[in-house]
């Protein structure tokens, strides 16, 4: 009964173990070099970080056209491009949707929301689903913020209240921004990202 008993155990304890490694999701940890990307935009151009040959970091937003969260991030997305980007933080937003699990995610309806919305950042499509989960995204909308030499300084949320632009307290990305641009270290490096799941196919 006791080497019963001690089988179950082990066997146990092993599976939660492979269950925690598992369950990590892989992806980008801060200090980690973040891996470059060539994907289309909405223009019909092929961006990648690697074009951005005097940036001093980069803004990478897992975003798409029907989750609510980022529809209500959407004009401080724009403010946040008009603001950094000529201090040489650009923001590239990457749909990763399957279009065919959501249509409304589709290329042509990327192009039709960028120009409603009068997007100036590049707004690209995962197609394929390759990036996202290199990166570890697990929402829309979830930010990566990497400095000049694309390693991982800040991943999350834009800010800490997505209902009410007003009514933020604290500007996570902004802050982390500003940490960067200074050579210190953003805090908190880490929050945690509040959107829709990214639709993939199993």
């Amino acid at each position: 009964m006791k080497t019963v008993l001690t089988f179950l155990i082990s066997i146990s304890l092993l599976f939660a173990a492979f269950t925690a490694t598992a369950g990590d999701g892989g992806g980008l940890k801060i200090g980690d070099v973040a891996p470059d990307f060539s994907l289309k935009n909405v223009d019909g151009t092929i961006v990648s970080l690697s074009d951005y040959e005097d940036a001093n970091g980069f803004i990478v937003i897992f975003s798409c056209n029907h989750c609510p969260f980022v529809v209500a991030y959407e004009d401080r997305m724009n403010d946040l491009h008009d603001q950094y980007a000529t201090k040489g933080f650009p923001l590239i937003a990457i749909n990763p949707n399957d279009p065919e699990l959501v249509p409304a995610d589709s290329f042509e309806k990327m192009r039709e929301r960028a120009a409603e919305k009068g997007f100036q950042f590049p707004y690209l499509l995962d197609e394929g689903q390759t990036v996202y989960p290199q990166y570890g995204a697990t929402r829309t909308p979830h930010v990566f913020l990497l400095d000049s030499d694309k390693v991982v300084r800040y991943i999350g949320a834009i800010d800490d209240n997505y209902q009410d632009e007003e009514g933020v307290t604290e500007k996570f990305l902004e802050n982390a921004i500003s940490a960067v641009a200074k050579g210190e270290t953003p805090d908190p490096a880490v929050t945690r990202a509040i959107g829709c799941t990214i639709k993939t196919r199993k």
